[in-house]
């Protein structure tokens, strides 16, 4: 008999070659950030959102540092970074297919929306939003797969219309607070009423990709998708064949 012929097995490399870019530039981010705390490289404390110390010191950079730093290693680290794969990663590479720079617009405006929170209200006064921008890619994510079957470590299943909800009770369960994970929903929730649930329902298409995003994928990434994103095919709650951000 003949020996039947292996398969090649896909190295880490191979797995992290094959990351759409956003994610993955943001992913390595995170983990460069938190081994870089880790050891002592760089402090915490010149990553978190100040606005004194933004406006006045001009510390620009902590409005987008303070979304790499998921925390120090931790189960809540790993539980974060996994999200970015498993719902992150697939929302750029099938709903956003093709679409690199609608994609990085929606975290763009995901950033945008939760950024000035911390002016409205002190209870609001967080340090890091990375683990909101988090949660806003995993309600995405959900309301683009609400009947898919998933669960929690494998032992808590559930359709994945409700994970979202169940991930924020695993965090207070956890000792944590809720409110991070909830306004990254809102975040989320913000959007896909802006680019799906508004214009199923008849009323004008907000959210736009501008040409400076997609210029900037180019020089970037080497992509940007269309400039118009040609609908292919329906989604469930995604009313009509409307795909979540095309323009």
């Amino acid at each position: 008999l003949k020996r039947a012929r292996r398969l090649p097995m896909s190295s880490p490399g191979d797995w992290y070659q094959s990351l759409p870019p956003v994610c993955k530039t943001w992913g390595t981010a995170c983990m460069l950030t938190t081994v870089g705390v880790q050891f002592g490289l760089v402090a915490a404390q010149a990553l978190y959102l100040d606005y004194p110390l933004v406006i006045n010191k001009f510390q620009i950079w902590r409005t987008l540092t303070n979304f790499c730093f998921l925390g120090p290693f931790s189960f809540p680290f790993v539980m974060r970074i996994m999200m970015i794969a498993q719902y992150g990663v697939p929302l750029e590479q099938h709903t956003f297919e093709g679409r690199t720079a609608d994609f990085l617009w929606m975290v763009i405006l995901g950033m945008c929306t939760l950024l000035p929170l911390p002016m409205f209200t002190s209870s609001l006064k967080l340090p890091f939003f990375s683990s909101s921008l988090v949660f806003m890619l995993l309600y995405l994510w959900s309301r683009e797969n609400p009947n898919a079957n998933t669960s929690i470590m494998g032992m808590v299943k559930m359709k994945a219309f409700y994970l979202p909800w169940a991930m924020m009770g695993l965090t207070m369960l956890m000792g944590g607070s809720m409110i991070p994970d909830f306004l990254g929903i809102v975040a989320g929730h913000l959007y896909y009423f802006l680019t799906v649930l508004q214009p199923r329902a008849g009323g004008p298409t907000l959210v736009h990709t501008p040409q400076f995003v997609r210029a900037l994928c180019v020089h970037t990434f080497g992509a940007a998708g269309p400039a118009s994103a040609t609908p292919q095919g329906p989604r469930t709650f995604a009313g009509g064949g409307r795909r979540l951000g095309a323009d």
